[in-house]
């Protein structure tokens, strides 16, 4: 059998990223005129839709290093077979990162208090919550911080991408193999821990839940990790399938795509434990300060879009995922990894809408082609990175377990 080890992006699929990139470019121009150019609630209208769309698909994409960091502590080979593909999707960090920070960082010296209403130092003044978070709640500690986040997960991602090419062209003996474990070991453990203090601690905690500085919640990064996580598994079992189709990824098969939609059935749950414990928490003790960021969203205007979140990202996975047939199937995978994807951007967009505007702002062509365009984005640098490097890690030392790999 002829392998087919480097991938030729094909015209259909250039088309595809580059129809939808321009289609999150024409958004961007016409929601200037229409939102970004008008009053402070137009321009906050604006701002929201660019805030929740770089921050859910940063850490979509970010959630595929994740993912690759903790098979290697895992001492798992199981996902050598398609690992290069879920480096090219963490290869979209950089530039999604960049853009994200361009974003966060106009809202912090645009001095966009209608986003951060803790920017207003008249108010934190006045105000003894906000003066009791005004030394993690400042533009210094914001910026200091969000540029060592995406800086690091930009370096620590770029390592270990660059180690998995070190040995392409030369197999490694056994002690050599061992070493090149051993590092990536090394580095993929630095890499967890940062995840750990930024995605699963205080990133989320800054880039989003900020918005309601008055309202807290311990569960809320794990909450945005198991989100985020959920979409970035969907993301990388649609790129595979996609991949098989066109041919490539041989020694990727029915058993790989198994595990793929049961890391998708896994993390579903798990997210629905972090929603359930964090409302029902803050519904069973009824306090003001914490009820206050349901009330919108359970009783006012986004109700319908809280029942359909759960809809989709809950009773659909445990319903569908439940039989292992489902999990081997290509198009149930397909049609659950796109649900997945819209559903925790949907999850994304009634958390910050339903901070922003209570009374609710209707979805619109805006807020879909901004999505549009940075779907573009992904698609397209995730096809230039593949078409860079050979596809198979096959001088990687577990690529052998990766073959026989069977569930």
């Amino acid at each position: 059998m002829t392998l087919k080890e480097h991938f030729e992006i094909p015209s259909r699929y250039k088309q595809w990223s580059m129809g939808l990139m321009a289609v999150g470019a024409l958004s961007l121009i016409v929601g200037f005129f229409m939102y970004g150019n008008g009053d402070e609630e137009a321009q906050k209208r604006f701002w929201a839709t660019l805030l929740q769309n770089s921050v859910y698909f940063l850490l979509v994409v970010n959630a595929a290093m994740f993912f690759l960091c903790a098979s290697t502590l895992a001492m798992g080979g199981w996902q050598i077979s398609f690992r290069r593909v879920t480096e090219a999707i963490s290869a979209c960090v950089p530039l999604i990162g960049a853009i994200s920070f361009v974003i966060l960082m106009v809202l912090i010296f645009g001095q966009k208090h209608s986003i951060y209403e803790w920017l207003d130092k008249d108010l934190v003044a006045k105000d003894p919550v906000l003066s009791g978070k005004k030394g993690f709640l400042n533009p210094t500690f914001f910026t200091v911080w969000t540029i060592l986040t995406i800086g690091l997960w930009i370096w620590l991602g770029a390592k270990m991408r660059n180690m998995s090419r070190e040995i392409d062209n030369a197999k490694p003996t056994v002690e050599e193999g061992k070493k090149y474990i051993f590092k990536n070991t090394v580095w993929a453990s630095l890499f967890i821990v940062w995840f750990a203090l930024t995605v699963a601690s205080t990133t989320p905690w800054l880039w989003l839940m900020s918005i309601n500085p008055h309202w807290f919640s311990t569960m809320y990064s794990w909450y945005t990790f198991g989100s985020t996580f959920v979409a970035g598994m969907a993301l990388i079992t649609l790129f595979v399938i996609y991949m098989k189709n066109q041919g490539y990824l041989e020694y990727t098969n029915i058993e790989h795509l198994h595990d793929l939609g049961k890391f998708q059935f896994a993390f579903s749950i798990f997210w629905t434990y972090l929603w359930f414990s964090q409302f029902m928490l803050i519904w069973y003790a009824n306090i003001s300060e914490e009820t206050i960021y349901f009330r919108s969203r359970f009783e006012g205007a986004y109700t319908g879009i809280f029942y359909l979140n759960l809809i989709i990202n809950f009773l659909a996975p445990i319903l569908i995922y439940m039989k292992r047939s489902s999990k081997r199937n290509y198009a149930t995978l397909v049609f659950m990894s796109v649900a997945l994807l819209f559903g925790h951007w949907l999850d994304f967009y009634q958390m910050v809408f339903a901070s922003l505007f209570p009374n609710h702002v209707p979805m619109n062509l805006f807020d879909f082609g901004i999505a549009a365009g940075f779907v573009g984005l992904i698609i397209w640098r995730t096809g230039i990175v593949m078409s860079k490097y050979p596809l198979l890690a096959k001088n990687h030392p577990f690529f052998k377990e990766s073959i026989i790999h069977h569930t």
